[in-house]
């Protein structure tokens, strides 16, 4: 047999023979590890045993036999019929049951897989305090389910590409079609159609196929696990990509601020959503400059710090016996080697690692006079300043530009940190994401979306969705003017 030749002699294939309705001879092929065993059984093996009881009395023609089957007979109800020898291939290893029917070509492609799944958790590297808790998980159907049960419109559209020239994946385009830009659609499409590697196991390959500078230590896609978060980048005018495979989907184009921004600022009140962005904004600037900051200053310009401080600063080092960055430097590699041990740990000891790590390595240095505690006191705070970054990619970035820096203001004091900081502004303004400026709305300027960059403003004050986005539907929001609110209960002085 030749679908046999092909699939070879693996231990988890099954060719069953059988008679379907006494008069034909058939056969139905399947992996026994990607199907539900008793729904074939159920649904197809028993079905082709008896003829329906509505064509017990008539005699079933060999050509109109696989009609017959799909609108008659067999309980499945996503069924297709292929005459490619190719495509019944594909369909038995992507988990379905094929019926080929002695006399016919090509056979009948019936959907039975049946893949193990992890249930749907809270996502664990995007935690939120208020909102949805519900996270995609690694079966992209379900993921589409949990974006289907959001967005209740007929014209959300899923387009599948399948990209992989031996796992096939399946990749998902998920718009709506009267928001998103055609011309965005299009440069996905050409995009993913020029990707040609072996396989594909997560988005992420996606990713460094799509970009416009890979070159960039900036990402200039986003990805996500929560699927509120990637519903209101669609009703933005965004697309999201999905892979089978992989909880994590990506979202394009991306700009810079999307990266400081998370679920919980749209959820609390736009005050208290524009402090703590105004916050996470100023601990990522903060642990981007502050170790360079700290080294220029104590070796270039000590005078611009008050005198006590400085006494206590120069007493604090007057037994390391490196240069301010050689010290900040070391002290700083050791943290990110305890940063990616702690990562790669089990949970159950990765956290009292981190703890006893700090207090023992840092009192340690300290004592030992590799370091000064001014010193150990700057990488603290710029280690938990880089916390506050919520996408992983992005603080990875931070981290990685604070070593050039570092070097540069030890090298040259305030003025190499400021050429750094140049050099680091020049690139973002450079950089671009599917035609979209990277750090739009800043440059160039958009007064809809500076609303929604350093701080937070009103939901009600988004009337726009995004102009960078150029979607054919600009109006988001109905409601005009300031809600104000009416009194409901009023006192009745007079009857109390």
């Amino acid at each position: 047999m030749i679908v046999r030749s092909c699939l070879g002699d693996s231990d988890d294939i099954e060719i069953r023979h059988l008679h379907i309705f006494n008069e034909f001879q058939g056969v139905i092929i399947y992996y026994t590890t990607l199907v539900d065993t008793l729904s074939i059984y159920r649904d197809i093996h028993k079905p082709l045993m008896y003829k329906p009881r509505h064509l017990e009395d008539k005699s079933i023609h060999l050509d109109n036999l696989m009609d017959t089957l799909m609108n008659e007979t067999l309980y499945i109800s996503e069924t297709a019929r292929v005459s490619d020898g190719a495509d019944i291939l594909d369909a038995i290893t992507e988990g379905s049951t094929v019926l080929l029917i002695d006399g016919i070509p090509g056979g009948l492609v019936l959907d039975t897989r049946q893949i193990e799944k992890r249930g749907i958790e809270q996502p664990q590297t995007e935690h939120s305090i208020r909102g949805p808790k519900d996270g995609f998980i690694e079966v992209l159907d379900s993921n589409i389910s949990l974006l289907r049960a959001r967005i209740k419109v007929g014209d959300f559209r899923i387009k599948i590409v399948r990209i992989g020239k031996r796992t096939k994946t399946r990749v998902a385009l998920c718009y709506i079609e009267s928001i998103a830009n055609p011309k965005l659609l299009k440069e996905a499409e050409k995009r993913l159609s020029k990707i040609d590697i072996d396989g594909i196991l997560d988005s992420g390959y996606i990713e460094q196929f799509i970009e416009d500078h890979p070159y960039s230590p900036f990402p200039q896609v986003q990805n996500t696990e929560r699927p509120d978060k990637a519903t209101a980048s669609i009703l933005e005018g965004r697309v999201i990509i999905m892979v089978d495979g992989s909880p994590f989907s990506l979202i394009i184009p991306a700009v810079f601020n999307q990266f400081y921004q998370v679920t919980d600022d749209y959820s609390e009140r736009f005050i208290m959503g524009s402090l703590v962005r105004f916050i996470r904004l100023l601990a990522i600037v903060f642990s981007l400059i502050f170790p360079a900051l700290y080294v220029s200053i104590i070796s270039f310009n000590p005078e611009m710090i008050p005198t006590d401080f400085a006494v206590a600063v120069a007493g604090g080092r007057a037994g390391v016996p490196f240069p301010a960055v050689v010290e900040v430097l070391l002290i700083e590699v050791s943290m990110e080697v305890l940063r990616e041990a702690t990562l790669r740990l089990p949970q159950q000891i990765g956290g009292a690692l981190s703890i006893v790590g700090v207090l023992v390595v840092g009192e340690a240095a300290v004592g030992a006079g590799f370091a000064s505690p001014i010193t150990v006191v700057v990488i603290a705070l710029t280690t938990i300043g880089s916390f506050a970054t919520p996408a992983y990619n992005a603080a990875i970035s931070i981290r990685m530009l604070r070593f050039p820096l570092l070097i540069a203001g030890g090298m040259f004091g305030l003025y190499g940190l400021m050429i750094g900081l140049i050099i680091i502004m020049n690139h973002l303004l450079f950089l671009d994401s599917f035609g979209v400026p990277y750090m739009n709305p800043v440059t160039p300027v958009s007064k809809q979306g500076l609303k929604d960059s350093l701080i937070r403003g009103p939901l009600w004050s988004f009337k726009k969705r995004p102009s960078h986005l150029h979607t054919l539907d600009d109006d988001r929001l109905g409601y005009e003017g300031v809600p104000k609110a009416e009194p409901v209960l009023q006192s009745n002085k007079q009857g109390e």
